[in-house]
C-alpha cells in the first residue's frame, strides 16, 4: 500500500522511561531548591521558638510538595492509564466484545494497549472457530439424516414425475414440479458439500489467476452481462498454497452474490495484492497499488488485510483478493452471522444460505481466511486473505 505524498506523518509518542526520569528530575531540583532557601533563611529566622516552627513549615511544605507532585505524576503515566486498560478487558470479560482498550499516552503502555486488543482479537477469533467447529459438527449430522431421510421420498417423485410426463400431464405442471424437485436436490448436495467437504490437493498457484479465471467463467456464461466489472490486479504476485477448483468455486460464489446484490447496471470490483496479515488496513483515503490510473471509485475495492491467521506470525506476507460490489451491504449487525449456515438476506426462494457457508469452509481448510466489510462503493467487500507459500 502506498500512501498519499501529502499525508501526515504520526506522531512520535514519548517513552515513559523518558516521561518519569525527566519529570522526577524536575520534581527533585525543585525540591533541592526550596531546600536551599530553607537553609539560607534559617540564620534569618533566628533560633526561637517561631523560627524553629517557620523552618519546619518550610520542610514539610517541601515535602508535601514532592509527595503531591509525584503522586500527580504516577497516576497521570501509570496508574490512570492502567486502570483504563482494566475497565477495556472487564467490559470484554463481561461480554461488550466491541470494546477495545484505547492508545497509550507513551510508547510502553501503547504497546501494551496494543498487545491486549491483539490478544482479545485472537481470543474472539478461537471463540469463533469453536462454534463454528460446533456449527459444523451440528450441521453435518443434520445432513446425513436429511440426506437419508429426503433422498428416498426426492426419488419418488422424480419418478412419478416421469410417469405424469409418459401419460401427457399438463407439461407446465409437470416441468414446474421437476424443478422444484431439482431445487430440493441441491438443496441437499450443498449441505453435504458444506458438511462433508471433498479432499483438496494443494499445490502453489497464483490467487489472482484463479480470480480472473472465475471472472472470465462467470463473463463467457453470461453471468456479468448486466453490471461492469473492473479488474486490478498486482503483477507478479507470490504463489499460495490451495486447489484450483476449490479456490474457483469461491470466488464464483462470491461474485455471484456480488451480482445478485449489484442489480442490474451495478457495479463489481476484483483486486488482487500482496499484503501483510495482521495489519488492520489503510484508510479511506489511501490510494493502492491495485488502483488504475484515473480509476473510478468501481475499481477501488478497500481491502483490510486479515486480522490474524491460524499457525501465521503476525505481519507475514499474505495474498488478498478482493471482491466488492455496489449493492446495499451487509448491515453491521448482520456481519457475525452472514457466514453461518441457512442465514441468507436474499428473499424466499433466492438462496439457501449455504453459498458463504461453503466459501468460508474451503478457505479455512486451505489454512485462510475470508473477512466482509463496507466497500467504498458502498457495497460488500469481500476479502479472502491466504498465506504466501515459499518455493
Amino acid at each position: 500500500m502506498t500512501r498519499h505524498s501529502g499525508a501526515a506523518t504520526p506522531r512520535v509518542k514519548p517513552s515513559l522511561r523518558n516521561e518519569l526520569l525527566f519529570n522526577l528530575s524536575v520534581q527533585a531540583g525543585g525540591a533541592l531548591l526550596l531546600a536551599l532557601v530553607s537553609a539560607a533563611l534559617a540564620p534569618l529566622i533566628g533560633r526561637g521558638l517561631l523560627g524553629a516552627l517557620l523552618l519546619t513549615a518550610l520542610v514539610s511544605a517541601d515535602l508535601v510538595i514532592f509527595v503531591a507532585f509525584g503522586r500527580y505524576l504516577v497516576t497521570r503515566l501509570v496508574t490512570d492509564p492502567m486502570a483504563t486498560l482494566v475497565q477495556a478487558t472487564q467490559a470484554v470479560a463481561d461480554g461488550e466484545l466491541s470494546r477495545r482498550a484505547p492508545p497509550g499516552n507513551t510508547r510502553e503502555l501503547d504497546r501494551l494497549a496494543d498487545s491486549v486488543n491483539r490478544m482479545t482479537e485472537r481470543l474472539l477469533d478461537a471463540q469463533g472457530a469453536l462454534v463454528s467447529a460446533e456449527k459444523l459438527a451440528s450441521v453435518g449430522r443434520l445432513a446425513a439424516g436429511v440426506a437419508h431421510e429426503i433422498g428416498n421420498p426426492l426419488a419418488a417423485i422424480d419418478n412419478y414425475v416421469e410417469l405424469l410426463r409418459r401419460r401427457g400431464a399438463d407439461a407446465e405442471l409437470v416441468a414446474a414440479i421437476g424443478r422444484e424437485a431439482a431445487r430440493i436436490d441441491g438443496i441437499v448436495r450443498s449441505l453435504l458439500d458444506y458438511a462433508r467437504p471433498r479432499a483438496v490437493e494443494r499445490r502453489p498457484l497464483d490467487l489472482s489467476v484463479v480470480a480472473m479465471d472465475a471472472v472470465e467463467l462467470l463473463r463467457t456464461q453470461g453471468v456479468l452481462r448486466g453490471v461492469n466489472v473492473d479488474t486490478a490486479c498486482a503483477p507478479g504476485l507470490p504463489p499460495v498454497l490451495g486447489d484450483h477448483a476449490a479456490l474457483e468455486q469461491v470466488f464464483v460464489n462470491l461474485l455471484l452474490n456480488a451480482v445478485d446484490a449489484a442489480g442490474e447496471g451495478g457495479r463489481l470490483a476484483v483486486a488482487a495484492d500482496l499484503a501483510p496479515f495482521g495489519d488492520d488496513g489503510a484508510g479511506d483515503d489511501e490510494r493502492r497499488r491495485t488502483d488504475p490510473d484515473g480509476g473510478t471509485a468501481a475499481a477501488r475495492p478497500h481491502p483490510r488485510p486479515a486480522r490474524f491467521l491460524d499457525g501465521e506470525a503476525a505481519g507475514g506476507a499474505a495474498v488478498q483478493v478482493v471482491v466488492a460490489d455496489s449493492g446495499p451491504g451487509v448491515p453491521p449487525e448482520l456481519v457475525g452471522r452472514i457466514f453461518d449456515p441457512f442465514f441468507t438476506t436474499k428473499p424466499p426462494g433466492r438462496g439457501t444460505g449455504l453459498g458463504l457457508a461453503l466459501v468460508q469452509r474451503i478457505v479455512h481448510d486451505l489454512g485462510g481466511r475470508v473477512d466482509v466489510a463496507r466497500a467504498r462503493e458502498g457495497g460488500a467487500a469481500f476479502t479472502v486473505t491466504l498465506p504466501v507459500t515459499e518455493l
